[in-house]
Parts: structure tokens; C-alpha cells; sequence
């Protein structure tokens, strides 16, 4: 059985000018992920994967090339259209988990459901099964001073996958925690995997890019190498 699509960048390019130079942060990338995978996009400090994890989430364009979302071309989609996809398609995890500091745990997994018009009541609910699901359903109370830095990551994924995104896009995920806290975090990420959770990993750190099923290596703006994780 062929694997669905989730993502497909075809040559794309990204240039910036600044005092009148072009830099060319990616030159000619083209990248297929498919539905269950759990790839690692790894490079050092201005090797471009920066830049192509904010194309893939919708968070800047491409100068050339393309970009299809689930099939659908959205590369020249209008900023609205962005807005919509980031928040319905894509999840997103960040370094510096990026919660509210005075809101509970459960208030902050709910947000992105405000938007959609969803009733509280059913936003609570499901922010609860959420928490659950992460490991977290005795902290829904909590707001974030009250949480370790791999709780309040936890509650930022449950926020990330409130939405039943297609892509759960986690940039540096475990850069602001201790040893336990990342290898729990990590563990998390392949668990979630394991229940069909399409993940995208973006790291510095070869020993975190090595629990993903893919490593996709980038140097200067272009792949050097895409490769398989063999697992025992």
C-alpha cells in the first residue's frame, strides 16, 4: 500500500536582500514526506533548516519552487489562506514552549480551539483528553510556573495536537530542558508516532535527530543527505 503524501516541496529556493546583497538561504530543495513518518531535518546554525521548516509551516514563502500541503498546491496561497492551514493543518512545538504564563495548563491547550467556534464546554473536553493523552491529566490546573520545563513541553504539544493537525512540526523541541526531561520528550514523540502522528523534527543535535525514523541532513542551503533510521 502506498503511503499518503502529507507534504511535497518541489526546487524550492529562498533568497533575502539586505543592503542590497542577495543571500541565498536554501538553493534548489525538494523534499517528500508521507503520512506516519518521523523525520529529522538537521543541520548546523545557518545551514537553511530554519528557513525550511518555516516554509513547511506556513510561516514564510519560497522565492521558486513549490509547495503542496495534503496534495494541494499552497504556494502562492493568500495570508489568510496561511492563517487557516497553520492553524487546522499544522502543529507546532517549540524550544521555548511558548505558553501563557498566568493561564492553566487546560486553558492553554484549549486556544487553538477558540477559533474554530467551538462551545467551552467542548473545548475543555477535549483539552482534558489531550492532557491526558500527554501524561498530564493530574496538572490541568496548573499554569506553567507551577510545571517543570518538560510538563509545560508536554502541554505544549497537547496544544499542538488539539487541532488533529496533518503535520505536528517540532522546531528544537527539548533545547531548553535537561537530559531526562528531552529523553522523555523524545519517547513521547515516538510514541506518538507509533499512533500514525506525522512528525517533523527540526535539531542541531545528532544523538536527538537519531530517534527519528529519517534523517534529512542540510548544509548551505541544499540536502546532503536523506537516509533511514534502522531500528533493532
Amino acid at each position: 500500500m502506498t503511503s499518503v503524501e502529507i507534504l511535497k516541496v518541489t526546487n524550492i529556493s529562498k533568497e533575502y536582500r539586505m543592503d542590497g546583497v542577495t543571500f541565498t538561504a536554501l538553493g534548489g530543495i525538494s523534499l517528500v514526506i508521507h503520512e506516519g513518518e518521523y523525520v529529522a531535518i538537521m543541520g548546523p546554525s545557518g545551514s537553511g533548516k530554519s528557513t525550511l521548516m518555516h516554509i513547511i509551516g506556513c510561516l514564510d514563502r519560497p522565492t521558486a519552487g513549490s509547495v503542496e500541503l495534503a496534495g494541494k498546491d499552497i504556494t502562492h496561497a493568500s495570508d489568510h489562506d496561511l492563517a487557516r492551514i497553520r492553524n487546522r493543518s499544522i502543529g507546532f512545538v517549540f524550544q521555548q514552549f511558548n505558553l501563557l504564563r498566568r493561564t492553566s495548563a487546560i486553558a492553554n491547550v484549549e486556544l487553538p480551539l477558540i477559533y474554530r467556534g467551538i462551545s467551552s464546554r467542548e473545548r475543555r473536553e477535549q483539552a482534558k483528553t489531550m492532557l491526558t493523552e500527554v501524561g498530564l491529566g493530574d496538572k490541568l490546573q496548573n499554569i506553567p510556573s507551577q510545571l517543570s520545563g518538560g510538563q509545560q513541553q508536554r502541554v505544549a504539544i497537547a496544544r499542538a495536537l488539539i487541532t488533529d493537525p496533518q503535520i505536528l512540526l517540532a522546531d528544537e523541541p527539548t533545547g531548553n530542558l535537561d537530559s531526562k526531561s528531552g529523553t522523555e520528550i523524545l519517547s513521547l514523540f515516538a510514541d506518538l508516532q507509533n499512533k500514525g502522528r506525522t512528525i517533523v523534527l527540526v535539531t542541531h543535535e545528532a544523538d536527538v535527530a537519531s530517534q527519528a525514523r529519517r534523517i534529512v541532513r542540510i548544509a548551505d542551503g541544499k540536502i546532503v543527505e536523506d537516509k533511514k533510521v534502522r531500528r533493532p
